[in-house]
């Protein structure tokens, strides 16, 4: 039995329209890209921040969500939202500023490792992170800003690189609100919202403003106190293809956690349900960014550049084992993480007709730094006791990108890609023999077709290499940084990735969009720093392979079905007698609902999901609970702009969990060796919450 870590479980063992006819000459002149003809899905890809031109869907599971759709979801957290995205569930083990834990395609992602988000064209994913690599903290999203969400999967994607191998979500903003608006929301255990935002016509340009204030408790023993606030400035002229934006952000966050207990404690009477071990953890955290999106096109194209400098912090404080390290003093921890990020994404696409086939091609250039002071403490009550270890660290990458799309007929169209990546990067560590220097490059070739539209539907191919970069400091390392002494392996600075993907998409149902795609990822290993204890730990070679069915249905021109079921068995696949299951993974997963209304008038939706049960340990003797959990909502919109809305969330108060692990632990009286357990995150009770909210 291999016991994990808690909060970094182990790698993930833990943590047609028709086409004008064609030239009977060719020619190799620059064309303006013609608009993109309607596929399948009856949508394009592509917008002012995700991507260069309007290319269409290449893969089945590609997917664009409107801000409209994401905001009709009751949801009790703003991470939630983003399950939105096909076969996505996103959890909370601790308290509400703290990143949330992701599950896509038999990943358990941590806090965002393989799943790149990005929201107005900047990273949300921080490499080298105090809690875990690929840190992607959500909590600043305003979700009645967000215009649209760009969803696709897999290594495919030329101009996907860290953390994208099982997926990328992209977020943008509106630039301009249809009316301004102002909202409060009460609701159970002390939850208070407060939004308002609006935009007005500022010189040749528009200026769009949003502020955002949120107070909560929580059902916990020990109240949340969240305490966040949150805004936006954003100032931008023209389109989305010719145009730009410069836009603020700044928020702010402090609250206390209930994390994952150990579940013989609560069976133990020891606390309760909602109870908790340590009162005192909990963290604060702050993001304030300026990004610049601009975009032209002409004769000869279409140019897009994206700018941006972040600077965020951290703070945490967990205890997980109680008093399994230290029998004196417990085991909290602190873990910080202050950073400057700054980036740049350009490219530019043109279209082509070469030897009478019609093409467009991508080129692109990517670069980004990553300044950060990174430290790991143990404490007490939130008191530093001693320094297991603090890293200053440099580390940055540059990735040249292009792939070409094809259409060779009506009937058929080809994309090919590359990718060259460059990681490199220096730490300077208080140990001494942790410092250093490390360095990486990979080329990802990629490539897709698809077939049709025949009959009003597509069939699509896909596959590629990847890669996800691990913690610098595990490439740096050779002594652990607890006793200064024992020697630690390092581990590669950048991971493989490669998979496939083939799929179909129909609309041959008339208000029915279905689509089927079966995958298989690989991974050279699944390397883990775990933060938690300032080390690396290599893992084993892994396969996935699944099967995701996503249905949406228009019934009425009011009312609109959803479901998506994803099914995915996640190995090991090298020999080990401890087995060969893939700890935290999920293989069942399931979500759907009904959504109605108009502009005005009665609206709601009922909404379900199911979390599978997943494997704790490799050998699956100890597996997690399913969980499932709806969301309700009912409200009423009037004529005159103002709307009432009432959420209902875990409506039918099911006591199941958030997320489990499993691994040792040890309270007060037990054996010094601790006791491997269940450790668990309640899914909080039934609560309700009330909106009153005006569009002037």
């Amino acid at each position: 039995m291999t016991v994990t870590s808690p909060d970094n479980p182990p790698p993930k063992r833990t943590k047609p329209t028709p086409r004008p006819a064609r030239s009977a000459r060719s020619t190799t002149a620059v064309q303006p890209i013609p608009p993109a003809a309607p596929s399948a899905s009856g949508v394009t890809s592509g917008s002012a921040t995700s991507g260069p031109g309007n290319l269409q869907p290449t893969a089945a599971s590609e997917k664009i969500i409107s801000g409209e759709e994401l905001n009709a979801r009751p949801a009790a957290r703003v991470g939630e939202l983003l399950e939105a995205v096909p076969g996505l569930i996103v959890t909370q083990h601790s308290g509400e500023g703290k990143a949330n834990q992701y599950f896509l395609r038999g990943f358990n992602l941590d806090h965002g490792t393989d799943l790149a988000i990005s929201v107005d064209g900047m990273p949300v994913n921080m490499p080298t992170h105090g809690h875990g690599q690929g840190y992607a903290d959500i909590n600043f999203l305003i979700p009645e800003l967000v215009q649209s969400v760009n969803v696709r999967k897999g290594p495919y994607f030329a101009d996907k690189s860290d953390f994208a191998s099982a997926g990328a979500v992209d977020i943008d903003y509106v630039s301009k609100l249809p009316n301004n608006i102002a909202e409060l929301t009460f609701g159970s255990f002390g939850y208070q919202r407060a939004l308002a935002a609006g935009s007005t016509a500022a010189g040749n340009g528009t200026l769009l403003t949003a502020f955002e204030a949120d107070k909560y408790n929580g059902p916990w023993d020990v109240p949340d106190n969240v305490r966040k606030l949150n805004g936006v400035l954003r100032y931008s002229q023209g389109t989305a293809t010719d145009g730009f934006t410069l836009s603020a952000m700044a928020y702010a966050n402090g609250w206390n956690a209930t994390d994952q207990v150990a579940q013989r404690a609560i069976d133990q009477g020891v606390i309760g349900r909602l109870g908790s071990l340590d009162p005192t953890d909990g963290g604060t955290s702050s993001r304030f960014s300026l990004s610049s999106n601009w975009a032209q096109s002409s004769a000869y194209g279409e140019t897009k550049v994206n700018a941006y400098v972040i600077r965020s912090s951290l703070q945490l404080f967990n205890d997980f084992t109680y008093f399994l390290d230290d029998p004196v003093n417990g085991d909290q921890f602190s873990q910080t993480d202050r950073r400057t990020v700054y980036g740049l994404d350009a490219s530019h696409a043109f279209a082509v007709r070469f030897a009478g086939i019609e093409t467009q091609t991508r080129v692109g250039l990517q670069t980004r730094g990553d300044d950060i002071d990174v430290g790991l403490f143990k404490t007490i009550a939130r008191e530093t006791l001693s320094i297991v270890r603090e890293d200053s660290v440099k580390e940055g990458n540059v990735g040249l990108w292009a792939d070409t799309t094809a259409r060779w007929t009506d009937w058929l169209r080809t994309t090919v890609g590359i990718r060259e990546d460059y990681f490199a990067g220096r730490v300077v560590s208080d140990t001494p023999q942790n410092s250093g220097n490390a360095q990486a490059s990979m080329t990802s070739p990629k490539a897709g077709i698809v077939l049709g539209p025949w009959y009003r539907t597509e069939f699509y191919g896909n596959a590629g290499y990847g890669l996800h970069s691990n913690d610098i400091r595990g490439a740096t390392i050779t002594v652990d940084p607890n006793d200064k002494v024992t020697p630690l392996d390092r581990v590669p600075l950048l991971v493989r990735s490669k998979g496939a993907e083939i799929g179909i998409r129909t609309k041959v149902i008339d208000g029915l969009t279905s689509t089927l795609a079966v995958f298989v990822l690989d991974f050279d290993s699944e390397l883990l720093f775990v933060g938690d204890a300032g080390t690396t730990e290599p893992s084993r070679p892994s396969r996935r392979l699944g099967v995701e069915w996503t249905n949406q249905y228009k019934m009425l021109p009011w009312m609109t079905f959803d479901f998506d079921l994803a099914y995915t068995r996640a190995r090991f696949t090298n020999f080990d007698p401890v087995g060969d299951f893939i700890p935290g993974a999920p293989a069942w997963v399931a979500s759907g609902g009904v959504t109605f209304g108009a502009d005005s008038g009665w609206f709601g939706a009922l909404r379900g999901r199911y979390f599978g049960p997943r494997p704790l340990i490799e050998d699956d003797s100890v597996r997690s609970q399913p969980s499932l959990i709806f969301n309700a909502r009912a409200g009423y919109k009037f004529d005159n702009g103002l709307r009432m809305q009432l959420d209902v969330l875990n409506l039918f108060n099911a006591k199941t969990n958030e997320i489990e692990y499993y691994y040792l632990s040890r309270l007060p009286g037990e054996p010094i060796d601790g006791v491997a357990d269940r450790h668990v995150h309640p899914a909080e009770p039934l609560a309700v919450r009330l909106t009153l909210a005006a569009k002037f």
